[in-house]
């Protein structure tokens, strides 16, 4: 490599470009979990994707424990000492998150196979055991994507998370498949099991590959990141001790595992409510417990957390951005960028919200197409879909209490949301009979809670003011002129495919339920971009920061649009 050339690090102030990769790559990479969800769901069944969501839920607890939050907060400590020339501290910062992963890995990864019956039912247990080892992995590639985050850059990131979906993808139907015919003959619930085990072994497939993928770019970039430790002119006095190394990955890591923790933890903690309440209480069996609990988690979730990955790029992308400017007290610049990176968000994360109420019914027939229970998870997914706004700005604020150092602040607001929409959650399947919708109603409450409490504490700590016309109004302004377009034409054309086929009570399915999604998508798209525009809810200026910004714009021009 050329002395001097330096193109391990992007620049620092270019978060939302690296931001809108990261996203891209999001997107990407919950569309390819959706699409293999479905024909997943059809091999193993609504009770085999029970059981895999069960353990699934519980294996991330520990996960978020042990390693998942590596890359935020190893992102923010080494681009702290990046942002003033301490290359050598950097380097042992990484060589001490390697240590803490495999440690920390390895815990985790054992308490999750030997203690699988405890943590799960008996069934979910040998699905639990299938994702241990991939607890360690995770780590390992949690510190090599927060490396490279570090350093201002998300392309090996989100390649990585491509690479490690479409490998979890292949192989978890394949093996889910494998495993269902080798059980013909046996009980429904054996087979439901040994398919819900093949599709976790996808799991740690994917993980694997993309470890090895990460694996090979630190090779490649390695003589540079060492280059520039040979060239740091840092006296040996100043350098970090082990101690010290330690004491600082430590005192980063456990707030954000924690806050990572609880905020994730809702889910399966969720899940323990549920079936305690129903099962104890309401006559339900474990399967159909389980069963119903995968409608909600496995299917109207998943659906709901695909425009979150908005939020969460934005959030990996802005930790390190934010850092830089508080490091260097650039206090006007961090607040810009603030600014920037929720209105980008509300931007992307409204419209959805309002696109999901609009159209729950044609995507749940395309992706998860079982008649008995589409009906009820188009329900939750609507009911749910303002969640989303919610969700993404309290990831989002998350992250920059995380980037300037108040890593306890998440802690404390994520625990007492959690604390609020349990009791509620409890009250509701205890004294009502909203069943699934109980759910949906403690969901709101949690990531509301969380939402206001992150954006207030912000405000008092930060000294940061919120602008809301621009943010917020007139975004939702768009979106309900989005969301009568985007409704009134599927209705249009759901009538007239039940007109054609003489059937007014007809589902509709298969291409006819392609065509009315792809058409009402696109017709709700160019409505929104119109208003946006029309509206200025984004100057032409911001609108060239963002990936193809300029293309966009000069599109934009040429279509009268722009001026």
């Amino acid at each position: 490599m050329v002395k001097g050339k330096r193109t391990l690090t992007a620049k620092p102030n270019n978060f939302v470009f690296q931001a809108g990769i990261l996203a891209a790559a999001g997107i990407i990479v919950h569309i390819i979990g959706i699409l293999y969800r479905s024909p997943l769901v059809a091999i193993i069944g609504d009770e085999g994707n029970g059981y895999y969501n069960t353990a699934y839920n519980i294996y991330m607890i520990i996960l978020f424990l042990s390693s998942y939050s590596i890359p935020i907060a190893m992102s923010k400590v080494i681009a702290a000492r990046l942002s003033i020339g301490e290359y050598r501290n950097a380097g042992r910062l990484f060589v001490g998150s390697i240590i803490y992963v495999l440690v920390l890995g390895g815990i985790g990864s054992v308490v999750c196979y030997k203690f699988a019956d405890k943590l799960v039912g008996a069934s979910s247990a040998q699905v639990l055991r299938v994702f241990a080892p991939t607890i360690l992995l995770s780590g390992l590639l949690g510190t090599l994507r927060g490396f490279f985050q570090a350093h201002h850059t998300m392309v090996y990131t989100s390649v990585s998370q491509i690479i490690e979906q479409i490998i979890n993808a292949s192989v978890s139907i394949g093996a889910a498949f494998l495993f269902v015919r080798a059980l013909k003959g046996q009980s429904e619930t054996a087979i439901a099991i040994g398919g819900a085990r093949g599709s976790a072994i996808g799991t740690g497939a994917g993980i694997l590959a993309a470890l090895i993928f990460m694996i090979i770019v630190y090779i490649i970039n390695r003589p540079e990141s060492m280059s520039r430790v040979a060239e740091d002119p840092m006296p040996d006095e100043k350098l970090l001790s082990p101690l010290k190394v330690s004491l600082s990955i430590f005192g980063m890591v456990t707030p954000v595992i924690l806050s990572t923790c609880i905020y994730n933890s809702v889910t399966p903690v969720n899940l323990k409510i549920y079936q305690h309440i129903v099962m104890e209480y309401k006559g339900y069996t474990e399967a159909m417990a389980t069963t119903n609990f995968g409608l909600y988690s496995g299917k109207a979730m998943q659906i709901i957390n695909i425009p979150i990955a908005i939020a969460t790029a934005m959030s990996s992308a802005i930790i390190p951005s934010v850092a830089h400017s508080h490091e260097r007290g650039e206090y006007k610049e961090e607040k810009n960028k603030i600014a920037f990176a929720i209105r980008v968000t509300m931007l992307i994360a409204i419209p959805s919200a309002f696109g999901l109420l609009a159209m729950a019914e044609p995507v749940i027939m395309l992706l998860y197409p079982q008649r008995a229970t589409y009906k009820i998870v188009s329900y939750l997914i609507m009911v749910l879909s303002v969640t989303v706004i919610f969700s993404c700005l309290s990831t989002l604020c998350n992250a920059i209490l995380q980037g300037t150092g108040n890593v306890h602040v998440p802690v404390i607001n994520a625990g007492l949301s959690l604390l609020v929409q349990s009791a509620i959650l409890v009250f509701l399947l205890s004294r009502t009979e909203l069943d699934l919708y109980a759910l949906c109603a403690s969901m709101i409450v949690n990531t509301l809670l969380i939402c206001v409490l992150n954006m207030i504490a912000i405000k008092r700590i930060l000294g940061y003011r919120q602008e809301f016309i621009r943010t917020f109004l007139l975004p939702i302004l768009a979106s309900i002129v989005m969301y009568i377009v985007a409704a009134g034409s599927n209705r249009i054309i759901s009538d007239l495919i039940r007109k054609k086929a003489g059937d007014p009570d007809m589902v509709i399915g298969g291409i006819s339920n392609l065509i009315r999604l792809i058409v009402s998508i696109v017709l709700a798209v160019l409505t929104y971009a119109m208003m946006t525009i029309r509206l200025g809810i984004i100057t032409e200026e911001e609108l060239k920061i963002m990936p193809k910004g300029r293309t966009i714009s000069a599109m934009l021009k040429k279509l009268k649009l722009l001026k």
